[in-house]
């Protein structure tokens, strides 16, 4: 059918080009997960503890066996299985900072990583290497996923439809972040049933219209804002490189009510992730990123201001 010309108008947004040019796009990275799982047919996979619970969704819709492994302070593998042919390492890029492992672990198990770069959206895929992002975690899209894979599912995919995920969106800029937080959840936990879909043409264009050369500038440039005033005192350290575009600033310290001040004076750090802490013990690693760990934001939408407000709460 012909496209319509004239009426009233849509959302106007700039046009452009996707970042990640040569993926598959897909409606979220959990489908991405899936799509791999399924093409791959693996007997078994081994996850970090330190993870998101719907990355297990995938295996337990597939029955798929899986296995727990644990990380250091430096956010990499306390060891290195050795695998089956059939089996495979999935790894975390931790916030964008953790390509340099990505990198070590692409040279040992080769085809049998799995990348998950959720959290590191910039981070460059390594050829032949399963790779998968979340658009979600860096911009106002309503859904969406990226794969970089070299088997394709026969299967014919349905293209999602997502006008009706927008309204946590919206209702940010009308009303304020509180306004749509509920919005937010519901959207965040039906995205978790819906199959794998096609990318829909709205989160596509959105994506189109994003200047990253700004994006990837002003997170690297507040990242190092926040980290030059809190690394001594912070006890997760990074060397920082020019080639990182974090998520957020991860900043641990023995303080356990620094989370719930940052939050009664609105500025809202997430929690990666809850359900590790049902996972571990009180005395794991992982536990304490979960409970301790402030992930502060350092996004597109904010500069020299906000770190420092953000920087002056962290004093009181």
């Amino acid at each position: 059918m012909d496209k319509a010309i004239g009426g009233y108008f849509e959302l106007e947004l700039r046009g452009g080009e996707h970042y990640h040019k040569g993926a598959l796009c897909l409606n979220s990275a959990r489908s991405c997960l899936e799509y791999i799982l399924r093409v791959r047919q693996y007997k078994k996979v081994h996850i970090p503890y330190y993870t998101c619970e719907i990355v297990k969704q995938p295996f337990d819709l597939l029955s798929i066996p899986y296995e727990f492994y644990r990380i250091d302070k430096d956010l990499e593998p306390v060891s290195l299985p050795n695998l089956k042919n059939d089996e495979a390492f999935l790894y975390t890029n931790y916030f964008g900072l953790k390509q340099d492992c990505v990198e070590r672990l692409a040279a040992h198990y080769g085809k049998q990583l799995i990348v998950d770069n959720a959290q590191a959206f910039f981070a460059k895929h390594i050829d032949s290497i399963d790779t998968f992002y979340s658009p979600r975690k860096f911009f106002g899209v309503p859904d969406g996923g990226y794969l970089y894979i070299d088997v394709f599912w026969g299967n014919d995919m349905p293209q999602s439809v997502s006008y009706d995920r927008m309204t946590h969106l919206l209702k940010r800029i009308d009303l304020g972040a509180e306004a749509g937080y509920g919005d937010f959840k519901k959207i965040d936990e039906a995205l978790g049933q819906q199959p794998i879909m096609q990318m829909s043409k709205l989160t596509e264009a959105i994506l189109a219209a994003i200047d990253y050369e700004k994006v990837c500038r002003t997170r690297k440039m507040n990242f190092q804002m926040l980290d030059t005033a809190l690394d001594k005192t912070n006890l997760l350290h990074f060397e920082v490189d020019d080639k990182w575009v974090p998520m957020v600033y991860p900043y641990l310290t023995d303080n356990c009510s620094l989370k719930q001040k940052l939050i009664e004076n609105k500025i809202f750090v997430a929690t990666y992730w809850p359900n590790v802490v049902d996972w571990c013990k009180e005395e794991d690693w992982e536990y304490k990123l979960a409970q301790q760990a402030c992930f502060l934001p350092v996004d597109q939408r904010y500069g020299e201001e906000e770190m420092k407000r953000i920087l002056n709460v962290l004093r009181k």
